[in-house]
């Protein structure tokens, strides 16, 4: 039989094992009945799950890993559980962050009012790569600018949960969410039965509602659509699960067109006008009249088609200035500036290699800390000073004199950990967490419990699943009121 005995918490907050080795409440049930198996038999239902996945072609694509879109996401049979008090607060707070993000958003292309009163730095703002002069002035739907958010969450080992960073342009997971709990009801069907976890089947309902919520005045029933880049896309599988889930169409830039001001979709009855556009393509590649002029993906005319309120965008173009990693110490005085409340999920504290005093810091201390690029994502362009060579340390030291303004950096957090299946046994494997907000016409949903990541090296802290990372299911479970 499995057994916890063993397992070790020491100098680490794990989800599921107190430090005095007993299970954290919320996690009881779960414990026992992995005690109640053998390895072997745990294993089987691993593999069963995988063999899932693979005959429903959930799948992740890497670039520049041979096996393209045919690599299966990890997936690791163990979830996280989150208790009912912890995810309210955590609620509350997801809510807080995007309201106050909108605000800036909003600000930024229009008044600048945090800029002008000292809030956020105008430097920082006027040098983003994400800031969309082509933005300025725009006045999306109902305000909203971003409807959907994935804010990516982390716990140290003193407990506390900390905001890692904010993806408000297109942010990826939530299928794997879906496919995850799939997997652990066929797993666990009777510990399904025992536990009250928060189902989050009705992911795809919400956020066609919320979609048809922005959609321009007089419409009655709007067309949908998501626009994907195409099958080469890393996240591919999702768009086409969510068109799928949400039952409207899947298209690419091709598929669409502008004629008398309004966006069109081609169909085999012929064109069809299209509403609302939950759109899965970077705003460089979305329309070459309006950004890149050499994207063969987007639509040629859909910006000015925005502009003029004939079609809704989700998420907004220019939302990316809101999520640059060098902003993002700057959002709880966002929120405290836009709301009057402080911010009740605090940031990891984080250096602004522009600004000197830090820049100085960080030079000195590498050894120490996490540099982030500012403009990337998906653990690219990082360094983990702790396990740097000495000769990436001087490379990263020269990249950030160089070019101050592209860099951030972070305390090395004891990032806490979720027993894995590793080799047969149950091993501690660091994980972060990122829950889904979704935002429009007067209502928000939050996802309960959104996609827990998880390294799968042992001692690793990179859980990107473009950095060889999987995924747990996460369990919140229902308030008992």
């Amino acid at each position: 039989m499995l057994s916890f005995a063993a397992y070790d918490t020491t100098n680490h907050y794990d989800e599921l094992i107190g430090e005095d080795g007993r299970p954290r409440p919320q996690a009881r049930l779960l414990v026992e009945t992995l005690e109640a198996l053998s390895g072997a038999e745990l294993l089987a239902r691993q593999g069963a799950a995988v063999r899932l996945f693979q005959r429903m072609g959930i799948s992740f694509a890497v670039y520049g890993d041979d096996r393209g879109a045919d690599r299966i996401f990890p997936f690791d049979i163990v979830p996280r559980i989150v208790a009912a008090a912890e995810w309210n607060w955590i609620e509350r707070g997801l809510i807080q962050r995007v309201r106050a993000l909108n605000r800036f958003i909003a600000d930024t292309y229009h008044e600048q009012r945090a800029v002008r009163d000292g809030v956020v730095p105008a430097e920082l703002v006027q040098t983003a790569s994400s800031f969309r002069r082509q933005c300025i002035g725009l006045e999306p739907p109902a305000g909203v600018w971003c409807h959907v958010t994935g804010t990516d969450l982390v716990r140290d080992r003193d407990g506390q949960i900390y905001v890692l960073e904010d993806n408000l342009r297109c942010p990826s997971g939530v299928s794997y969410v879906l496919q995850n709990r799939r997997a652990m009801k066929r797993s666990f069907p009777r510990l399904f039965e025992s536990v009250a976890v928060r189902p989050v089947e009705d992911y795809p309902s919400r956020l066609l509602q919320v979609l048809e919520s922005v959609a321009p005045p007089n419409v009655r029933a709007p067309t949908v659509v998501v626009l994907t880049p195409g099958v080469f896309n890393s996240a591919y599988y999702e768009h086409s699960f969510l068109a799928q889930q949400m039952g409207v169409e899947l298209v690419e830039g091709r598929d669409l067109v502008v004629r008398d001001g309004l966006v069109w979709m081609r169909t085999t009855s012929g064109f069809e006008r299209v509403d609302v556009i939950y759109r899965r393509i970077d705003d460089d590649f979305l329309d070459p009249e309006a950004f890149r002029a050499d994207s063969l993906l987007g639509v040629p005319g859909l910006v000015e088609v925005y502009r003029q309120g004939g079609v809704a965008l989700a998420n907004a173009p220019g939302t990316g200035i809101a999520d640059d990693k060098v902003l993002y110490p700057f959002v709880p005085d966002l929120v405290r500036y836009y709301l009057g409340e402080p911010a009740l999920i605090p940031n990891v504290p984080t250096y602004v290699c522009q600004r000197d005093a830090d820049r100085r810091f960080v030079l000195e201390n590498l050894d120490q800390l996490v540099v982030k690029a500012a403009d990337e994502s998906g653990g690219y362009g990082m360094l983990i000073g702790p396990h740097a060579s000495d000769d990436d340390r001087r490379e990263f030291a020269r990249r950030i004199t160089e070019h101050p303004r592209k860099y951030i950096a972070q305390p090395t957090l004891a990032l806490s950990r979720v027993p894995t299946l590793i080799d047969g046994e149950l091993q501690g494997r660091h994980v972060d967490l990122r829950p889904y907000i979704l935002c429009g016409r007067d209502l928000f949903f939050v996802l309960p419990g959104g996609l827990t990541r998880v390294a799968l090296r042992k001692g690793s802290l990179v859980v990107n699943s473009s950095q060889g990372g999987g995924s747990k299911d996460t369990w919140v479970i229902a308030d008992a009121s």
